[in-house]
């Protein structure tokens, strides 16, 4: 368990401001929570960019040459049909399933990469036992921050976030 500081903002510009102090001062942000997306605030918080659209393009490209293999194997090997005098490898005729298949596997494997990033579902977490976590999904904005070790470094990094427009600043255990 992580021990972190958490801090109300009322307003997200504050809360950006809070993010900077922090950094400015060395000690890593875990984690912003707000009701709404703020611009800049990833950046902010030093979060890198997400790999999930390589994740999508291999499974989609994957589950697509895998169905134009299985059409290949059935018209050719498994089962040829002279129709008409065409080829039997005829890869036009083949493409229309391959492509549906390969977005369909492509949007699913998105959707299971961002569940399994995002750590859902988590159907508990520490913070869900402090209610004033709650208001974080309606007019809060929460910072979470690490805690520096008891004693005077505890007494200025809680001074540092109610500097930055902090409402209330509470430990807690992540």
């Amino acid at each position: 368990m992580t021990r972190a500081l958490l801090a109300a903002f009322t307003a997200p510009d504050r809360l950006l401001k809070a993010v900077e102090i922090e950094r400015e001062a060395g000690v890593p942000a875990l984690e912003a929570f707000t009701p709404y997306p703020i611009e800049g605030l990833s950046q902010a918080l030093g979060q890198p960019a997400t790999n999930i659209p390589w994740y999508m393009l291999a499974g989609g490209l994957a589950v697509a040459g895998g169905m134009y293999l299985m059409e290949w194997y059935s018209a050719v090997l498994a089962y040829p049909f002279n129709q008409g005098g065409r080829p039997h490898n005829s890869w036009p005729a083949f493409m229309l399933a391959p492509v549906e298949v390969g977005v369909l596997a492509a949007a699913l494997t998105g959707f299971v990469v961002f569940l399994l990033k995002a750590g859902l579902p988590r159907l508990s977490h520490p913070l869900f036992e402090h209610l004033p976590f709650e208001r974080a999904s309606q007019d809060q904005f929460l910072l979470a921050v690490r805690a520096p070790s008891p004693g005077d470094a505890a007494v200025v990094a809680r001074q540092r976030l109610f500097d930055a427009g902090a409402v209330w600043v509470e430990e807690v255990e992540l």
